[in-house]
């Protein structure tokens, strides 16, 4: 076999799964501190298309935890530095880039050219906009709930909203996705209960769960994109 970067994933998902992610076109709503290691397992695993989407530049409180976070790139946009890493891995991806205040509605992006979406945004205005969009468009989509204030990525999962407990996030979107009739939603969410933080209104976080979080999304896309159709 020629070696190439793509020897050791082809020998898990085979050249077939291989054509399916390089044709795969997949949108990343936030690339904090989930969404900068949901783009990194995407990339890394030959996903041809990526639209990243966020409004936030680099700042020193991100070096504990995102991956395109450090000295260098602090004070750059996090679309216009993870644009750069992911074509330093693979040249040939398609990358598409969107600041927030840039565009109308971020929600709007999402056409039916879409594989999948994916949401690793805090607020819950901007969730809920995505994945109604999603759900309208009948494109799979992924929502991350929280990941602050936890210690232990073990106690991470994927579940659908409907069947999530202990997450606050979690509890707050499915009430407000019952508002909209939308019944089912595959999310990322944490068993573990929150820990207390003194500051108020900031939560704490650490370099293990948000990467984690990131990378078992990235892997349920990738395996739903390659098993799509069997």
């Amino acid at each position: 076999m020629e070696e190439t970067w793509t020897n050791r994933t082809e020998l898990l998902i085979g050249k077939v799964g291989i054509e399916k992610l390089r044709q795969a076109k997949v949108i990343v709503y936030g690339i904090g501190g989930v969404g900068s290691f949901v783009v990194e397992g995407l990339v890394r695993s030959g996903i041809g298309h990526l639209v990243l989407v966020d409004n936030d530049i680099i700042s020193i409180s991100n070096l504990n935890r995102q991956i395109h976070a450090n000295h260098k790139t602090i004070g750059k946009r996090k679309i216009d530095v993870m644009k750069e890493r992911i074509l330093d891995i693979n040249p040939e991806v398609v990358v598409e880039t969107y600041m927030v205040q840039e565009i109308e509605k971020e929600e709007e992006l999402i056409d039916t050219t879409f594989s999948y979406v994916i949401d690793a945004v805090d607020t819950v205005k901007t969730k809920i906009k995505v994945i109604e969009r999603a759900t309208e468009m009948q494109i799979p989509v992924i929502s991350c709930m929280g990941t602050g204030n936890k210690l232990d990525p073990t106690r991470l999962e994927i579940a659908d909203i409907q069947k999530t407990s202990v997450c606050p996030l979690a509890r707050v979107m499915r009430k407000e996705l019952k508002k909209r009739n939308i019944q089912k939603v595959k999310v990322l969410y944490s068993k573990e209960e929150p820990i207390p933080v003194k500051e108020v209104g900031v939560p704490g976080s650490i370099s293990f769960v948000p990467s984690v979080a990131g990378l078992i999304i990235a892997g349920e896309v990738i395996k739903d994109i390659i098993n799509k159709g069997e």
